[in-house]
């Protein structure tokens, strides 16, 4: 019995080694949760020693176990790229910081692609990132921790940046000092991208391109470019649709744009959702471009977007709707269509800039709806002649400041097949014209157009602009009238519309004037009109019979 009992000890003392042996050679086998941290590998964490190989043993340590969670405590690890791989998520502890490199050489190389791509560099690479993965699959970045990006001017790696990758969770996190896209995504579907925080970035926020299945939520962005953009690019090699898309309950603040479509729009964008939002301008520094800006220019069919329950403050334009003719990565230019959106709930303090919705000739916006809508506008669009044509400008680059100056200061509509407004309420202040120069100084102005004059005499305009617009219904309207006179509503080659419970403010001159031989079948009814000292007026060429008053009170 004696001897039984010494050998079994011995198999004991045997085994105990050869699991303390086994441990010690893969740190990875030591967490029975799944849990590995990055320094059993090796990382210093001091912000110093570089740690990307450290760090990399145990994101391929764990993926060799058949995945878990990646921990960096806190602690500041001085990376360049880093690999993400089945399985993973990388968990940032609070006081936990990736620190990317400066140096050029700490990241990996941009791919190669066999095809020619129009889109710009910052598009089309994601090798050269912080943190990559491609063709990757249920993955996750995690934590109370910071990615700083550590670059104090636009131009270099992103922060995260996947391509091709499936079932992507990214929550909680800090992103700090990207000089590229913050999160980049191409061609990756089932994302959820919760609770993460973007400041300081020099380039776009959040970038979705041809991705399908993605929801955006409790997100802080402040971005120097557009905050959340979705994109559908070439960078794949094909055109490939945004799908199934929302954004909600976020803070977008930012210099260009706060939710965009396109402008990279060669793949089309469908059922797509933006709600509880607010929006602004990057505080003492510049006011955003657009708040709202729905881009197709290179092919797109953008088909079936709402956007609701949105406020906005120093933001330009509030709203900005285009269907354009660039033609990016097209063999055959060939524009693509722009239909069925619903914008309703807007509230915009303090916009310089008309919303607008426009097509191009023989290619009309299509099935708008616009509604419960607020505009506070206070300067910065120095009034378009309301006779004078409005350049075109089918193939340019999409944003609102692209036509210059406006024949309104709210609403300018142009090339729109079925638009209905409801509900909508502007106003203007008295100071109107003086923030035309800071609006139109960063334009770069090309031979064939005219920036307007400091000394140009600015004012409002017309509240409402509708140029080649048929079936219009507006149901509900309070326009402050411009101060020189100037009708509130402008209708211009405008079909089949109907107005009612149009309440014309004090002040107003002529509530509705009618322009262009093609105007015809308008009904005026159920409307408060005393306050106008014209109801509507006919301009040459228009016929009496284009008009029709119902009931004026």
């Amino acid at each position: 019995m004696l001897e039984l009992h010494t050998d079994r000890r011995i198999s004991i003392i045997l085994l105990a080694m050869i699991v303390t042996v086994t441990s010690a050679a893969s740190p990875a086998l030591a967490a029975s949760d799944g849990r590995v941290s990055v320094r059993d590998h090796g990382a210093a964490g001091d912000g110093l020693a570089k740690d990307t190989a450290a760090v990399q043993r145990a994101i391929d340590a764990c993926a060799t176990a058949g995945g878990g969670t990646v921990l960096l405590s806190p602690g500041k690890y001085l990376c360049g790229s880093l690999h993400l791989k089945n399985n993973i998520t990388l968990h940032l502890d609070n006081g936990a910081t990736i620190l990317g490199s400066t140096l050029q050489e700490d990241y990996d190389p941009p791919e190669t692609l066999n095809f020619k791509n129009d889109a710009d560099v910052e598009t089309t690479y994601f090798h050269q990132s912080l943190i990559w993965g491609e063709g990757v699959e249920r993955i996750a970045i995690t934590g109370e921790g910071t990615i700083d990006g550590g670059f104090d001017k636009r131009h270099g790696p992103k922060p995260i940046a996947l391509k091709r990758c499936r079932h992507v969770d990214i929550s909680g996190v800090y992103i700090i000092n990207a000089p590229n896209y913050a999160i980049s995504l191409l061609g990756t579907d089932h994302v959820n991208i919760d609770g993460v925080t973007i400041l300081n970035a020099f380039a776009d926020g959040i970038d979705p391109d041809s991705c399908r299945n993605v929801r955006i939520s409790n997100c802080h962005i402040e971005a120097v470019d557009d905050a959340i953009v979705p994109k559908t690019s070439f960078s794949l090699g094909e055109h490939r649709s945004c799908e199934n898309i929302t954004v909600t309950n976020c803070f977008l603040s930012t210099r260009c744009n706060g939710f965009k479509l396109g402008t990279e729009s060669g793949g089309d964008f469908k059922r797509i959702a933006v709600s509880n939002c607010v929006i602004t301008g990057k505080k003492g520094k510049s006011p955003a471009i657009s708040g709202i800006a729905l881009e197709s220019v290179d092919g797109a069919n953008i088909d079936g977007v709402t956007v609701s329950n949105i406020s906005m403050t120093d933001v330009r334009a509030p709203i900005f709707l285009r269907l354009g003719n660039r033609g990016r990565d097209q063999a055959t230019t060939v524009p693509g269509s722009l239909r069925n959106v619903i914008i309703d709930n807007i509230v915009a303090v303090r916009a310089s800039l008309a919303c607008s919705v426009t097509g191009i000739p023989g290619h009309l916006v299509e099935n708008v709806t616009l509604s419960n809508i607020r505009l506070d506008c206070r300067g910065g669009n120095p009034m378009h002649p309301s006779d004078a044509p409005m350049p075109e400008k089918e193939d340019r680059y999409p944003e609102a400041l692209m036509f210059g100056p406006l024949p309104a200061y709210a609403l300018y509509c142009r090339h729109v097949e079925g638009i209905m407004l409801s509900n909508i309420n502007t106003s203007y202040a008295p100071n109107f014209w003086r923030l035309t120069t800071d609006v139109y100084k960063n334009i770069k102005w090309s031979e064939d157009d005219t920036p307007p004059s400091d000394s140009e005499p600015g004012d409002a305009g017309h509240a409402l602009f509708f140029d080649d617009v048929h079936d219009l219904s507006v149901d509900g309207l309070h326009a402050q009238p411009a101060g020189n006179g100037a009708a509130a509503l402008r209708f211009n080659g405008v079909r089949n519309a109907l107005l009612r419970g149009i309440v014309a403010k004090e002040g107003t001159n002529t509530l509705l004037e009618l322009a262009g031989p093609q105007t015809a079948g308008i009904t005026l009814m159920d409307s408060a009109l005393k306050a106008a000292k014209k109801p509507v007026s006919l301009l040459e060429g228009v016929d009496a019979a284009a008009v029709r008053l119902t009931n004026p009170e």
